[in-house]
């Protein structure tokens, strides 16, 4: 016997809340990853769950807002879903930290399909070891996804990375190339998102990866700072540089601009979640990574004496990168 709203296409607003809960908790146990046994998840008034891997536990929580931070017209609700939880688990990373549990609330409006959300949810999940255990649905006007993520850092030895302990003198590295999610979007232009997920600059923007083991690598080889890069590099490099107390003395070369992208796009794009890492021993870096299998990360200046003076190949770092307003 079929059960109703079980399967089956449905027309829009004609899910009920506590079943469409059944139907993501069911999707969410096949897609992701398992609970420690004892633990609660979906289900209960509040989750409670056990650290996968000891030590101190991190938060973090980040909003993905129709028209703000997606276009439905080149992005998928699979991609909406996976690109919400990444940005929150790459707050995480930035402090290399693991990503252990995640909460998902979804305001979205009649006829949304949020068991597609969920699918990309439950695919990055597993790409970053984590489980969802809860959250909450609404109506909505426009479509909003909350993530809420809980993280630990393990009793290592090796304190979780902030932004505020770069010193004069400390290297700076990106772990990647910059710039891809912004040439995404301007490659994707107003195409419809309908097909699979696509290589290159519109992959990075539709489905951005959060460098997790990048963080634990870097928090492992005695990196004193990091930032991820959401706002764009201009922007969160600063944020480093206020929180530390230092200057910077950036030089952004040609191996810092991903393919297809712009150096603009490259310099104040955001959203490629790729971290900014401050080191006194650039070697110790290198050879964290390289015994990781990661890619190497790519110098882009140094950190100096002179707080609140930034500068970008000897000249005044321009302005630009992602600004709320209210």
């Amino acid at each position: 016997m079929r059960r109703p709203n079980s399967e089956g296409p449905r027309r829009p607003g004609t899910v009920d809340e506590f079943a469409l809960i059944g139907l993501l908790r069911e999707r969410f146990r096949r897609g992701g990853v398992p609970l420690v046994p004892g633990d609660l998840g979906i289900g209960d008034d509040a989750a409670a769950v056990t650290p996968r891997h000891g030590g101190r536990m991190v938060l973090s929580t980040d909003l993905v807002v129709e028209g703000v931070h997606v276009d439905l017209a080149v992005s998928t609700p699979e991609d909406v879903g996976w690109k919400a939880l990444m940005v929150t688990v790459s707050d995480l990373a930035a402090m290399g930290a693991a990503a252990d549990y995640v909460l998902l609330s979804v305001a979205a409006p009649p006829g949304f399909d949020v068991e597609r959300l969920a699918d990309g949810v439950a695919d990055a999940s597993g790409i970053c070891g984590c489980a969802v255990v809860g959250g909450d649905l609404s109506a909505a006007a426009v479509l909003v996804v909350s993530v809420a993520a809980v993280g630990s850092v393990p009793d290592d030895g090796h304190a979780a990375l902030r932004r505020g302990g770069a010193r004069p003198g400390d290297a700076l590295f990106v772990t990647g190339p910059l710039g891809a999610s912004a040439a995404g979007l301007r490659l994707l232009g107003g195409d419809a998102a309908t097909g699979p997920v696509p290589s290159g600059p519109s992959a990075a923007h539709r489905r951005p990866v959060a460098r997790l083991r990048e963080g634990d690598a870097a928090r492992r080889s005695g990196a004193t700072a990091a930032v991820d890069v959401s706002d764009g590099l201009v922007v969160d490099v600063v944020h480093l540089a206020e929180a530390s107390g230092v200057g910077l003395a950036l030089a952004v070369g040609d191996d810092a601009v991903a393919g297809g992208a712009t150096r603009d796009e490259a310099l104040t794009g955001g959203e490629d979640y790729e971290l900014v890492l401050a080191t006194g021993d650039p070697d110790a870096l290198r050879a964290g990574f390289a015994a990781e299998g990661l890619r190497t990360p790519v110098p882009i200046g140094r950190c100096t004496e002179a707080a609140g003076v930034f500068t970008l190949d000897g000249g005044e770092l321009p302005a630009g990168g992602w600004h709320h307003r209210f």
